[in-house]
């Protein structure tokens, strides 16, 4: 089992920044997804975005595109969602998440991550 670990979440008025950290741990392949997923209160987890560590390849959420940048840190094992422009609609508790996948490419589906963090919360006010 993969252990994540976030890091990075606080309150920001809108139009500011906060940068959030996933560190794995317990995982045996570069070949893997990691993924922010985010849920507001009263609403369904929602995928934000993912990155393929070997591939370099990303996918963003329609709501997030040109505001979020996620990376990985290749040679390490940590996850970062860069996140500007930030809007009150994006308050939300974000987890980050791990799973293999058969293709080339990453999934915005939470069905398909099977490990999870404990989650950091982000909040911003108008």
């Amino acid at each position: 089992q993969v252990q994540l670990l976030e890091s990075g979440g606080g309150s920001v008025r809108a139009g500011g920044s906060l940068r959030l950290s996933c560190t794995a741990s317990g995982y045996a392949t570069q070949w893997y997804c990691m993924a922010w997923f985010r849920q507001a209160p009263g609403k369904e987890r929602e995928g934000v975005t993912a990155i393929h560590v070997q591939l370099r390849r990303t996918v963003y959420a329609d709501s997030v595109k040109g505001r979020f940048t996620i990376s990985h840190d290749n040679a390490g094992s940590t996850m970062y969602l860069q996140m500007d422009s930030l809007k009150p609609e994006d308050t939300a508790m974000y987890s980050c998440a791990y799973y293999v996948p058969q293709h080339d490419g990453c999934a915005l589906r939470q069905d398909v991550y099977l490990d999870w963090g404990q989650g950091t919360q982000v909040t911003v006010s108008a």
